[in-house]
């Protein structure tokens, strides 16, 4: 029993990195037994921050060992989307910092149990199929279109995001509810580098004509390089009138309400 115990521990050295987290079916499904692994957790090899879910003790739980650990030990496919993204690729100076959320975008929700960490954070989980048509079928690779990977801490572990392109479609979707239209506003304006070939496929295979109008009224606004190479003829727009805001201005050139102290509503 003791060579065996050794043997694992070895074992769950090379497979589980520290601070990650994984969970019973995941420990079981590489032949630790729970008499196993409730030894480990009583001699301090495991720590379990919430019932069924263990990590190898290092330093406080952030969420971005959460996240990773989802995609990658857990195999969820989920990304760090919408606004969580694009502060994290430098654009968070241009929205509100008074909240601590990290938004998770993938087509099924996350588990339970996330919910019950305390990483100093509140996930908030968006269903992408909602948003998009094809996402994770057109994947040329293991990830869906509109991702990337941003390598994160001392071992540079692999966290997938969201484009600042399909970042910025996911944070539209927020209008009115979560977001505000001025900051959405001075965002696109420092929106100057982005792909219009990566802009042209999500916009195809985005399915929320509230986003589609948005993107396109913004991006008219601050007629930045890129809008002059995407082709708005193969976008559906979609027919009749948006109410985004109840009293609002109605922007005629794409029937969308929008507040009235918003500068070039036309």
């Amino acid at each position: 029993m003791a060579g065996q115990k050794t043997s694992f521990l070895s074992q769950l050295e090379r497979d589980l990195p520290e601070g990650q987290l994984v969970d019973t079916s995941w420990l079981k499904g590489r032949g630790y037994s729970r008499q196993l692994w409730n030894y480990y957790v009583r001699s301090g090899r495991l720590e379990q921050p919430v019932r069924g879910i263990f990590r190898r003790p290092r330093g406080t739980l952030t969420w971005q060992q959460v996240v990773i650990s989802l995609q990658t030990l857990l195999e969820r496919p989920l990304v760090a989307g919408g606004r969580t993204a694009l502060e994290l690729q430098g654009y968070a100076h241009y929205l509100r910092q008074d909240t601590k959320e990290v938004h998770l975008y993938g087509p099924k929700p996350p588990p339970g149990w996330l919910h019950k960490l305390q990483p100093g954070v509140r996930f908030i989980y968006h269903n992408d199929r909602r948003l998009f048509r094809r996402l994770h079928s057109k994947a040329t690779d293991a990830e869906p279109i509109g991702t990337a990977v941003q390598p994160w801490g001392q071992w540079e572990w692999p966290l997938t995001i969201s484009t600042p392109e399909r970042a910025l479609l996911e944070l539209l979707d927020e209008l009115p509810a979560r977001e505000s239209f001025h900051q959405v506003d001075k965002l696109m304006e420092g929106l100057t580098n982005l792909s219009p070939r990566r802009l042209q496929e999500l916009l195809a295979d985005c399915t929320n004509v509230k986003v589609k109008r948005l993107f396109f009224f913004f991006a008219d606004r601050h007629k930045h390089a890129w809008l002059k190479r995407l082709r708005k003829e193969q976008i559906d727009l979609g027919r009749g009138k948006r109410m985004l805001v109840k009293g609002g201005k109605l922007d005629h050139a794409y029937q969308i309400t929008l507040p009235e102290d918003l500068d070039g509503v036309r």
